[in-house]
């Protein structure tokens, strides 16, 4: 049995397994099905953590002595590179398995390996993975005093980058409850999407709207409590916060869209399009960026451009989540 035969397509709700009978976090694998306190918490959290970096040595004690392996079962770099960086900021031991060395890639199946690893007192995985479930599957089956996170499994939630992006929001504008946030792109390919909409809806978001061809929308797309938009300036008029999202050509089946040019022309962010925005409104996109295609350069490095701050959040929001994870089971 290989890494892909024993994971189940797609997982059922992971809440009942993400929490401990308190409540509190013992998993992180999806935004889906938890309470605006838990991810408020988290970004609280983070909030503390900002300054570590500010610091001359630039750590702290909280995870000494617990080892973290991270499983990136698929490739990325920025990602595991902020997740490593967390882990070591907190103080915590970090592997990073190569999967393509391991064992896992000669026949060994994905439990065997979890088992191995469980036998060398690893307190945490970090799992990315190109089916989604994948997290849910390994949480379902670790020993109870490991935590898994989940680093983005296919299409179905990538909550880290949700809430990192949701920290950079709150960062500039504050509450939730008033703003009009547009999210632009391969809506139907996309994790991100997919957790940004139930992080903003949990969190209280005034107004969440979608922006993309028809090809890029998911047919499930009205049950999610957002308003559909098939024009770009019609959809960015008057928002406060706009996401544009990697169009995900790896993972398109047939040709979804005329040509990346056209794609431009009718959805790639422009300095003129983003004028019907509010003249305050943030510009923001999880990386990486197909610049000409997604947005224009002008955009991506201009005066609204958040785009590096989240690259920076990033740690702080890991930080946060794996120390809520690793500590719950000590009180």
């Amino acid at each position: 049995m290989n890494t892909r035969d024993d994971i189940p397509l797609f997982a059922s709700s992971p809440t009942n397994i993400q929490v401990d009978n308190k409540g509190r976090l013992r998993h992180f694998l999806s935004i889906e099905g938890l309470k605006k306190k838990v991810l408020c918490d988290i970004l609280d959290t983070a909030e503390s953590f900002s300054s570590v970096p500010e610091q001359s040595i630039k750590k702290v004690p909280l995870l000494r002595g617990k080892t973290i392996v991270n499983l990136f079962f698929e490739n990325s770099t920025r990602t595991r590179t902020t997740f490593e960086l967390a882990a070591k900021r907190l103080s915590a031991d970090v592997i990073n398995l190569n999967i393509t060395t391991s064992a896992a890639s000669k026949g060994e199946s994905l439990l065997d390996t979890l088992h191995n690893l469980e036998a060398m007192h690893s307190d945490m995985f970090v799992v990315r993975h190109a089916l989604s479930g994948a997290a849910h599957f390994i949480a379902q089956h670790v020993s109870p005093n490991i935590s898994v996170i989940n680093a983005g499994d296919g299409q179905h939630a990538h909550p880290t980058q949700a809430l990192l992006d949701m920290f950079t929001i709150r960062r500039h504008k504050g509450e939730f409850g008033a703003l009009k946030v547009a999210i632009v792109g391969d809506i139907l390919h996309s994790r991100v999407a997919r957790s940004q909409i139930q992080a903003l809806t949990t969190l209280g978001t005034n107004e969440v709207r979608i922006i993309a061809p028809k090809t890029l929308i998911p047919a499930h797309a009205t049950t999610l409590g957002v308003h559909i938009y098939h024009d770009l300036k019609e959809g960015l008029r008057g928002v406060d916060v706009v996401i544009m999202l990697r169009l995900q050509s790896e993972r398109m089946q047939g040709a979804l869209l005329p040509s990346e040019h056209e794609y431009f022309h009718l959805f790639g962010l422009t300095e003129e399009k983003l004028d019907v925005a509010k003249s305050d409104a943030i510009v923001m996109h999880p990386g990486p960026i197909n610049r000409g295609v997604e947005m224009d350069s002008a955009v991506a490095d201009g005066v609204r451009s958040v785009i590096l701050e989240q690259v920076t959040h990033g740690i702080s929001v890991r930080m946060a989540v794996m120390s809520m994870a690793m500590q719950q089971g000590e009180n």
